[in-house]
């Protein structure tokens, strides 16, 4: 995927931003249907704002007529009158148009940042809806600038261009009427000197753009030699082995082709200028030698000259703008491309067409001969458990047997490749996640904490829960004394990531949190591993207490966490080699009993 942009101006896009842009249409072409349809709702808008950009175009078109008769009129026969009506018609003009253009601002930002909104709401919606296999294999900064840069670029990029070619297309038709409505004479001369004049400055500009294409390839080559040479990292390499000198010969040669790209790219860049300015000198003063032959004045007046002249330099900028168009479309579209590259990401975990409702769940959880797999690696293989409602089964095995991948499923975080998980005897995938997140309630290792106030981390399990049901839900988790004791109590910020906090209260109150959505399957996934044993009993207890009266699916490495469980499941390779109680497993002398000596399952409390 293509990387984020902040937001820009597209005439202002570097090369490579450009060939980005090209290639994210070839590989995820855009409908302007689609288009057209998010921006339907605001037809009266629109219609308004291109009202408006003809009108302000066709009004800016009347201030060389106004001089023609000022300098033919008014002036030479001295009638004040006609002067005083004139220029009160020019700054009417001028009103007019500053009018008109704070007006057509104000509209096309409107639909701009309606139509942006409407996209970033349906667009992190969408994205809420996700998988957790999605965010692990998507990178966070690309999600963000999806979400934040590219819909944000939209307001700049999307309205100035619409708005760009429009008032662009207006004013070039307009001034060459106006030109033939003049003296077509002069108008004619213009249409046999302008094009080529455009045509050459339209070849410059490419040549500047490879040179400066070239030119920002070797930068960030530079740019890359600079990181890996430079870093602690990169220098702890280079001196093992003994790399240095073809590094910085490397960097030399890299620097020497540098010199020579940034000067082409310079006098590029000069050549460009110089050719507009001899365009907007050499224009002009053909004109004035056509005025002045005999055979081409045709009786000319000096008002239609310098009014013709006028209209002539108001028409290149235009001009150009709609012979470059295709750069800012092309911008435009590609972050269209972006955007409903992510709102067509299929949504593998969704509620169901006819769910099941789970009324009054006792909390039974099997798992129907469930396998799993991630692409081809297989996961899980045929694991047939059963939870009774009100048990509890304890996963071990070594790292990457599959004991979190097996949690996982009752969440619904992932969906087995193979047979079900049923809570009470219905398949999870027939529950609504609104559901099945009220009936299962998830302890991680990795206590997520909102940069908000402690209330609020815990009101974002239950937005509607009391403050009585709060502090109760925090005593039952053994943490009110702590947030008590806080400068502003239950209204006292938690900061980014619960920094204020210990390991240890980050996971009481995340146990406060799952206590007042009361779910009747907690999943514990290593919930005290990280803790030492001071703060990891005092952990447990709160767990303990929430686990009376639940089912309960726990990970650890705790021995005194397992012994306790109705059932021990063991697990190697995705299997479930060994089932049964602590002092049985014990008994067989077999993989658990192993794992207890090797210290796997520690006895530390």
């Amino acid at each position: 995927m293509s990387r984020g942009r902040g937001g820009r101006n597209p005439q202002s896009r570097d090369p490579q931003s450009r060939l980005a842009d090209q290639r994210q249409l070839a590989d995820a072409p855009v409908s302007l249907r689609r288009i057209g349809r998010l921006f339907a709702p605001h037809r009266a808008r629109l219609t308004l704002v291109v009202a408006l950009i003809v009108v302000s175009s066709l009004i800016g078109l009347a201030q060389p007529f106004l001089v023609k008769r000022v300098i033919d009129e008014a002036i030479p026969r001295q009638d004040v009158g006609l002067l005083v009506g004139i220029v009160l018609a020019m700054v009417g003009i001028a009103f007019a148009s500053s009018a008109i253009g704070v007006v057509q601002t104000w509209q096309s930002t409107t639909v701009g940042q309606r139509v942006m909104h409407r996209l970033r709401s349906d667009l992190f919606g969408h994205l809420q809806r996700q998988s957790v296999g999605f965010f692990t294999r998507t990178r966070g900064g690309e999600i963000q600038s999806r979400v934040v840069n590219d819909i944000g670029s939209m307001q700049s990029v999307v309205t100035s261009t619409a708005t760009s070619i429009a008032a662009n297309l207006t004013t070039v038709v307009g001034t060459l009427v106006a030109m033939l409505a003049l003296s077509w004479q002069l108008a004619l001369i213009t249409f046999v000197v302008l094009p080529p004049a455009v045509v050459l400055t339209r070849q410059v500009a490419r040549m500047r753009y490879a040179v400066t294409s070239a030119r920002q390839a070797k930068l960030a080559d530079l740019h890359v030699q600079v990181e890996e040479g430079l870093s602690i990292s990169g220098i702890q390499l280079t001196k093992t082995l003994g790399a240095a000198p073809t590094l910085a010969r490397r960097f030399e040669q890299t620097s020497a082709e540098l010199v020579d790209l940034e000067v082409r790219s310079q006098l590029a860049g000069r050549w460009r200028m110089a050719t507009m300015n001899v365009v907007f000198a050499a224009v002009p003063a053909t004109l004035y030698l056509a005025a002045g032959l005999p055979a081409t004045s045709g009786g000319m007046t000096i008002g239609t000259l310098v009014a013709f002249v006028a209209l002539q330099a108001a028409l290149f900028r235009p001009l150009m703008g709609l012979l470059n168009v295709q750069a800012d479309v092309t911008a435009s579209l590609a972050l269209f491309s972006r955007i409903f590259e992510y709102q067509d990401l299929p949504v593998e975990i969704d509620d169901p067409a006819d769910p099941v409702r789970l009324e009054h769940p006792r909390g039974e959880v099997r798992f129907d001969h469930v396998g799993f797999s991630y692409g081809d690696a297989p996961v899980l293989t045929d694991i047939d458990l059963t939870v009774p409602a009100g048990g509890s089964l304890a996963l071990v095995g070594e790292t990457g047997s599959g004991k979190t991948t097996l949690a996982s499923l009752v969440a619904r975080l992932h969906d087995p490749t193979g047979g079900a998980v049923r809570i009470d005897g219905v398949d999870l995938r027939d529950l609504t996640l609104e559901d099945l997140a009220a009936t299962v309630g998830v302890v991680t290792q990795e206590t997520y904490l909102l940069h908000a106030s402690v209330r609020d981390n815990l009101l974002h399990a239950k937005p509607d829960a009391t403050g009585a049901e709060i502090e109760s839900a925090a005593r039952a988790a053994r943490i009110h004394h702590v947030i008590e004791a806080l400068p502003e109590g239950y209204d006292t910020m938690v900061g980014s990531r619960g920094h204020r906090f210990s390991g240890g209260e980050k996971q009481r109150l995340a146990i406060a949190r799952t206590l007042l959505r009361d779910p009747r399957i907690l999943v514990l996934d290593e919930a005290t591993s990280a803790l030492d044993n001071e703060t990891e009993r005092a952990v447990q207890a709160a767990l303990d207490d929430l686990a009376v009266g639940r089912t309960t699916i726990t990970i650890a490495h705790r021995l005194s966490t397992v012994r306790d469980a109705d059932q021990i499941a063991v697990l190697d390779h995705g299997r479930v080699v060994e089932l049964g109680t602590h002092e049985e497993l014990l008994l067989r002398g077999g993989r658990y009993a192993a794992l207890v000596r090797g210290g796997l399952v520690s006895s530390a409390a």
